[in-house]
């Protein structure tokens, strides 16, 4: 079946090229005009995770945003003919395809969901009619950078930029033809080929003005009854006419409502004219998309709102300063790059937000933020947030606690204005614990009553917590009972209790602490002593059946149920999962050595490809749940094999190359493991620790909270040189592979001086 897989996706691929490159050729030779983009900005290569094996590429986009921003304008590919359909990348822009549908607004970022590509503008030249066909390009003729996104496109001889506030986008064609230049706007474009619904556009022309609204129901947004959202653009050219577009045709008129419903603007036919439009939205009113334009754009122009991107982007990315070699910054930044492309920024120009009660409320001292991928985020983003952006942080803490007084409880991955339901647990725990544990400013009482509602039984709420119930009564969620993943989630659930219990220690909860941390014991009751495996069990106490070298994935391929107890992956990748409690996992496997030998064997069974079709039962740092098993090591006595899992995974599993991510990056989890894993570091997830690895870049400086820095220090790094050979902390040696979040965060000099002898 992979072998037929591998066979499709290679014709796939090449067909496009062949007559993308066929139909993409024109006789303009283009030049993309140059910004100041900054020393770190210009390191960015924003199609790195943008293509490769469909299914295991990183899900990423070129499109210009600001950081964190709420817009992610940018292109939406598809395969030849116009098939949208075809999932090959859920960012709305996949490396391999070589067409392109036109522009739309947003897009998420990374993950394995579609949504938003809403209020998509297609240029066009010559007599055109109906809904825009795809038009082929050629990356040739394209480039990205941060806060910018720009491609010719010959079918229309026009070249198409774009650049982006954090509630708006400006959009620049430029027509190299004297045919007739239109734009087609497109009120029901949305991902995936699935369109927006109650759709409606009605232009001012007489303003070179439109207004429009649509529901989106997308991959996410359909979970929760759709996305009501608002749009107000104006341009800077008078149209010669206005064509209005439904699923009846066209016709001569400035408004179109209902199934397909769009506008086509028609400029005349002048060689060399321009045509800028400007686009704000926003998710509560037309008026507010309206003032957002106003407030964020106003009346720059094109070159300065792409400037304005820019040094947004370049004051970000200056939060670290890494002395490296031009490959490994390039990735480095890329990295960083992709973990500030989510959240986004929900908060409008007056400082209200669309609430997950449907209703609008204002956000005081801090920016309410959605979109954010917390299932997989909880492991790493928001410990880097914690370190470099903790007003980010700050902002997500309290957008979470929102969530759950206006929604009724907490999310597991909230997106626009609801709830979706995707993956399982309550990784809000993790997040508010780590926290709470590193000393940011919140509501404890209010963050562990949260916590508290989430992670017990079953309540009031939209999303729906039924195997908790059973994790309450059994001690661990019986195969027989469970909707899914029952191994999966006990685990997860005993790791959230954990947090749970850091959460009740804070609010004063002693009683309840205890209770907390005697659940998070739990995971045991699913360790098997005989096959030392995580194993399904019934209701009655049975062992269900075990398929360690069987995957999930197998199973999406061939229609079975082998390993319905674990989520994405296998029995095997879940083997190492206890984050709370690593001594006690190690003691299942009857001691250090027992557990070395055993990890050591998973690690060395990674797939030899990067990314692959099938990553197999071994190690895989594409998806979350063995994101952090190289640092295992250093729990069990063996720090060396730490640094050499590292940086095997950094060699190995990262690239500048467009498949350069060996997986989904999630709202930049992955991207997050590189920035950490690159300084020599990594966050345990919901604790206050850091565990220390093995630094590939030659030094760094991290700018900390408080106007304080971090100097990272390599002496003697290289590719051979993948050991610790001694490491200090403001001249104190460590003597244990760990560093306390209270001692880094007063900054200083964390020195490592490298060997490459174990």
């Amino acid at each position: 079946m992979l072998t037929i897989l591998r066979r499709f996706l290679s014709v796939f691929i090449a067909l496009e090229m062949l007559f993308g490159a066929a139909f993409a050729r024109g006789d303009v030779k283009v030049t993309f005009p140059q910004y100041d983009s900054g020393e770190r900005s210009a390191c960015v290569n924003a199609f790195i995770g943008t293509g490769g094996i469909p299914w295991m590429c990183g899900m990423l986009s070129p499109a210009a945003q600001t950081p964190f921003g709420c817009v992610r304008v940018g292109p939406d590919t598809c395969a030849a003919g116009g098939a949208a359909k075809l999932k090959t990348n859920t960012s709305g822009y996949y490396y391999e395809h070589r067409h392109l549908l036109g522009f739309s607004l947003s897009r998420l970022s990374g993950t394995g969901a579609r949504d938003y590509e809403m209020f998509r503008v297609t240029p066009a030249a010559g007599k055109v009619s109906g809904r825009p066909a795809a038009q082929a390009f050629s990356h040739r003729e394209e480039t990205a950078s941060p806060g910018y996104y720009g491609v010719y496109l010959p079918g229309a001889a026009t070249l198409c930029e774009m650049t982006a506030s954090s509630h708006a986008a400006v959009q620049r064609y430029t027509f190299y033809t004297s045919k007739e230049a239109a734009l087609y706007f497109d009120a029901t474009s949305g991902a995936g080929g699935d369109p927006a619904k109650d759709a409606a556009v009605t232009v001012d022309a007489a303003a070179n003005s439109l207004t429009a609204y649509c529901r989106m129901d997308g991959g996410f947004s359909g979970r929760y009854g759709g996305l009501p959202v608002w749009c107000y653009a104006e341009w800077d050219a008078p149209p010669a006419s206005v064509t209005a577009h439904t699923a009846d045709g066209d016709r001569q008129a400035d408004a179109a409502a209902g199934e397909e419903a769009g506008v086509w603007l028609r400029f005349g036919g002048k060689k060399g004219q321009t045509v800028t439009i400007k686009m704000g939205i926003s998710f509560i009113s037309p008026e507010l998309a309206k003032e957002n334009l106003r407030a964020e754009i106003g009346d720059a122009d094109f070159d300065g709102v792409r400037q304005n991107a820019a040094d947004a982007w370049e004051e970000r990315l200056s939060a670290v300063t890494v002395d490296t070699d031009a490959n490994t910054k390039r990735i480095f930044y890329t990295a960083l790059y992709h973990a500030m492309a989510m959240p986004s920024d929900f908060t409008e120009s007056d400082g209200s937000y669309r609430g997950f009660d449907g209703e609008a409320h204002r956000a005081e001292g801090f920016t309410y933020r959605t979109d954010i991928s917390l299932w997989d985020t909880c492991r790493c983003v928001h410990s880097l947030y914690t370190l470099i952006a903790p007003d980010v942080q700050n902002d997500c803490l309290q957008s979470l606690l929102q969530m759950a007084e206006q929604g009724g409880v907490l999310p597991r991955w909230p997106q626009g204005g609801g709830y979706t339901g995707s993956m399982f647990g309550n990784p809000a725990n993790i997040v508010f614990a780590e926290s709470a544990l590193k000393g940011l400013a919140f509501d404890r009482a209010a963050a562990y009553e949260a916590v508290k509602a989430s992670s017990t039984g079953t309540h009031p709420g939209k999303d729906e917590r039924d195997d908790a119930a059973l994790y309450e009564e059994y001690g661990y969620v019986p195969d027989d009972l469970a909707r899914r993943y029952s191994v999966s989630e006990t685990l997860e659930y005993a790791w959230e209790d954990a947090a749970a219990a850091v959460l009740a220690e804070a609010a004063g909860k002693t009683d309840e602490a205890a209770l907390y941390r005697e659940r998070a014991g739990y995971y045991k009751n699913l360790w098997d002593p005989q096959t030392k495996y995580f194993r399904p069990r019934n209701s009655d106490g049975s062992w269900g059946e075990l398929h360690p070298w069987h995957s999930s994935f197998y199973d999406d391929i061939f229609g079975t149920k082998l390993s319905r107890a674990y989520c994405e992956g296998s029995a095997r990748h879940w083997r190492w999962f206890a984050p709370q409690d690593p001594a006690g996992l190690i003691a299942l496997f009857g001691g250090e050595d027992a557990f070395v030998k055993e990890l050591n064997g998973f690690m060395e069974d990674a797939s030899c490809a990067s990314p692959a079709i099938d990553p197999g039962t071994g190690y895989w740092i594409g998806n979350q749940h063995d994101i952090q098993t190289p640092y295992l090591f250093n729990d069990a006595g063996r720090p060396d094999l730490t640094q050499q899992w590292v940086r095997w995974t950094l060699k190995n599993r990262f690239s500048a190359a467009v498949d350069g991510l060996d997986g989904n990056d999630d709202g930049g989890t992955v991207s997050s493991w590189y920035v950490f894993s690159a300084l020599g570091f990594y966050p345990i997830a919901g604790t206050d620790r850091y565990w220390i690895g093995s630094p590939c870049v030659d030094g760094a400086t991290v700018t900390l909270p408080e106007g304080k820095t971090l100097t990272v220090t390599v002496e003697n790094q290289s590719a051979n040189n993948i050991y610790v050979a001694a490491v200090t902390f403001n001249g104190e040696p460590l003597t244990e592979p760990y560093l306390t979040h209270g001692r880094l965060a007063q900054g200083g000099t964390l020195a490592f001086t490298m060997t490459d002898r174990a």
